[in-house]
């Protein structure tokens, strides 16, 4: 990840190209449409010499106008992914007859992603006296199966170094129980000093709940996922690059290909569940030789998890010291004092000169006071106190101290206290008290299956929602939702009663009760 992946493929390919002949030479696809632009963009910087070369990405979200132009002018090079491809080929507006050369990059997650049918249409539609090479971090059986079926006797090349992960990637962890993330990532982001920072969770639910949080109390932060329409994800991308946003909050699909140098800071907020998607994380940052953070959040039931990405990256994991509360608040004098400054030398109308004096005069105040009292009418650069260390930054969003979409990490209450300090009641009030189902809960849990899936209109709020509700099961107990296309499967704990699990079976979700069974 970040070595200049695209000129391994880009600079061969330039020096077969035909500029002569105005039609489609070489074919490269790319799971994601970030991808398509960031490969595009190679090979028109690595081609700045050869006059004449055109290359066009084509992928899904964009107008197809564009790329009709584009297609009949006669690319030398077609950069896309196999969805718009295959569109292209139905509709007639694209021939691959002179392909020579086919590149399959990303091709693990082109798979994952549901692709493999459009790939196999796609090969099969170009000239069998082409050229096939394929790139993946992984080579799964279905990445060996289209391997053999479209190329003749290749060579695998594996390149490892003595760590999977670049050198000069500071990576470390944090043990925090889901509950507390929030607080944990808000004194992070308060007190380190960073450029940018790209924030990783699970899903795309996840992505929006967290920057809007973010946005709350004070963060540039902006959500990308597979959701976000085309255009914004680009506009995204470019304030990105432009330092008009701080922090991206995207899932592993949206931020493939993904090429900014002001990332220096990659926070995953939820762990990858295989160690080759922490690796691509966390290689948005360090990019071309530059130095990056790695920060890896881990509940402590995900401390196995730990270790296999400690195992696979042969690097160890330093734990975290979260900054602590006079961390921030010496972080938030320093910020008040700077804008002061700024405003001293910007020099203050005789409005504001009046003002002061007037209150002075009137309540026997001297300047000093009258000054401080101005400032705490701001609140943007109050002190953190102890009656709020468990929301220890960011006085917004008072309401909801929980975890965002699929976040139901352990709360085992002495590691909630040990992540965000004492578990005081913060300033807004106490909490209300809630029925909980009384069980001896070991923290062991067992898969179940539900008969809802994807094709009910399911979302993760809907299945919580369903096993808690009337039960007294807090939302903590129930982990791992995972929908399927006719089918959920969710973790329970194993002590829970049977008699819980036969009453949320008659549970109706979206018209289809939801029948838990054993999963595995």
């Amino acid at each position: 990840t970040g070595t200049g992946k695209p000129a391994a493929f880009a600079l061969p390919i330039l020096s077969r190209i035909d500029l002569a002949q105005r039609a489609p030479q070489a074919i490269v696809m790319v799971p994601t449409r970030e991808l398509a632009i960031l490969v595009a963009e190679a090979f028109l910087k690595f081609a700045a010499r050869l006059p004449g070369f055109h290359v066009l990405p084509i992928y899904g979200g964009q107008c197809y106008s564009p790329q009709l132009v584009a297609l009949k002018r006669g690319p030398h090079v077609i950069v896309g992914t196999p969805g718009r491809i295959i569109d292209h080929l139905d509709r007639g507006t694209l021939s691959l007859g002179t392909i020579r050369c086919v590149v399959l990059d990303e091709a693990d997650e082109m798979l994952a992603m549901g692709f493999a049918d459009a790939i196999d249409a796609i090969l099969g539609a170009i000239p069998e006296e082409r050229q096939v090479a394929l790139f993946s971090a992984t080579l799964s059986h279905t990445i060996r199966r289209i391997a053999k079926a479209h190329q003749r006797d290749p060579f695998e090349i594996a390149i490892r170094g003595k760590t999977a992960t670049a050198a000069n990637i500071r990576q470390s962890y944090w043990l925090v129980s889901g509950m507390h993330k929030l607080a944990a990532l808000t004194r992070i982001v308060e007190v380190v000093e960073f450029d940018a920072m790209l924030v990783f969770v699970r899903t795309k639910q996840a992505t929006v709940e967290l920057a809007e949080r973010l946005q709350a109390r004070g963060v540039s932060a902006v959500a990308l996922n597979g959701d976000v329409p085309q255009a914004m994800r680009e506009r995204t991308v470019q304030q990105l690059k432009a330092g008009k946003i701080d922090i991206l909050v995207a899932t592993d699909v949206a931020a493939r290909g993904l090429d900014v140098d002001r990332i220096t800071h990659v926070v995953n907020y939820d762990v990858p569940y295989d160690t080759e998607s922490y690796v691509h994380r966390i290689g948005r940052t360090g990019r071309a030789g530059r130095s990056g953070e790695a920060i890896l959040f881990i509940a402590p039931r995900e401390r196995n998890l730990l270790r296999l990405i400690e195992r696979h990256t042969r690097q160890a994991i330093e734990p975290l010291r979260l900054p602590t509360v006079e961390d921030v608040n010496v972080r938030r004098l320093a910020k008040l004092k700077a804008r002061i400054g700024e405003a001293l030398a910007a020099g203050a109308s005789d409005y504001y000169r009046r003002a002061v004096e007037e209150v002075s005069l009137e309540t026997g105040a001297d300047l000093l006071a009258v000054g401080a009292a101005i400032l705490s009418l701001g609140e943007g650069g109050a002190p953190v106190t102890t009656r709020n260390r468990a929301e220890p930054v960011g006085e917004g969003d008072h309401g909801d101290r929980g975890s965002c979409a699929g976040d139901h990490g352990d709360r085992d209450s002495h590691d909630a206290a040990d992540a965000v300090g004492d578990d005081t009641r913060p300033s807004w009030g106490p909490r209300a008290p809630s029925a909980a189902l009384q069980f001896e809960d070991d923290g062991r849990q067992v898969t179940w299956r539900l008969a809802v899936g994807r094709r009910n209109g399911v979302l993760p709020g809907n299945i919580v929602g369903a096993i808690a509700n009337e039960s007294g099961l807090k939302g903590q107990h129930i982990n791992g939702v995972d929908i399927r296309a006719d089918y959920t499967l969710v973790r329970l704990p194993a002590a829970l009663p049977l008699a819980i699990i036969d009453r949320r079976s008659r549970t109706v979700v979206r018209g289809q009760a939801l029948n838990l069974e054993p999963g595995d």
